[in-house]
């Protein structure tokens, strides 16, 4: 894993240039992730659906639906336990904490979000998990995007953030329930994913 130097997007949130590459292995993984639990669309709670397609793997996964924000054991579409994590995204996830200043951390929950062009994610915050002591990790992979970093209110104006295939960005402490977003995917070809983007997301949810 690339150890160059970490870069503050504001305080307690450091983006780790080209820290998770090369990706090529982390995208055979996720293979067998996207084969127990296919990658689906989910409906929020007021009845939208989201334009990033999810899947889950470890012993949590996150889902959304009528009911509300919530982590789940099963995948509720076939009743399955969710894929084991594997274990090169744990490692991945707790070296790279460390390195933007979580020790410690060890995660039981990865949402693999899948971006094709036109996908977006709106402003938000995680904050459905039981400890907001532990930080989270977001893996790039593939085609570039744009971090939105927003903080402590939704509105106004964020700080954009080139991601980029293999890029990893860290927050926790005062920044934990930071809300964020990412800007619409622009169509393009990456090497290792084609026309996709995917996006790893770490946590604690237990």
């Amino acid at each position: 894993m690339n150890r160059q130097a970490a870069i503050a997007i504001a305080p307690e949130v450091t983006l780790l240039r080209g820290f998770a590459a090369p990706t090529g292995p982390i995208v055979d993984a996720i293979g067998p992730i996207a084969a127990r639990a296919p990658f689906r669309r989910l409906t929020t709670p007021g009845g939208g659906m989201m334009s990033v397609a999810m899947t889950n793997c470890g012993p949590w996964g996150w889902h959304s639906d009528a009911r509300g924000y919530r982590y789940v054991a099963r995948d509720p579409l076939s009743g399955d336990p969710w894929h084991p994590m594997p274990e090169l995204f744990s490692r991945l996830a707790t070296t790279a904490a460390a390195r933007g200043g979580f020790p410690g951390f060890e995660p039981d929950a990865c949402l693999v979000n899948r971006y094709e062009p036109g996908a977006q994610m709106g402003a938000h915050r995680d904050h459905d998990e039981l400890d907001m002591g532990h930080p989270i990790v977001s893996v790039s992979i593939g085609l570039p995007a744009l971090f939105l970093w927003y903080g402590a209110r939704r509105g106004g104006k964020p700080l954009a953030t080139l991601v980029e295939d293999g890029d990893v960005v860290v927050w926790g402490g005062s920044a934990r329930a930071g809300y964020h977003g990412v800007r619409k995917l622009q169509a393009g070809e990456h090497p290792t994913t084609g026309a996709l983007r995917y996006n790893l997301t770490f946590r604690r949810a237990k």
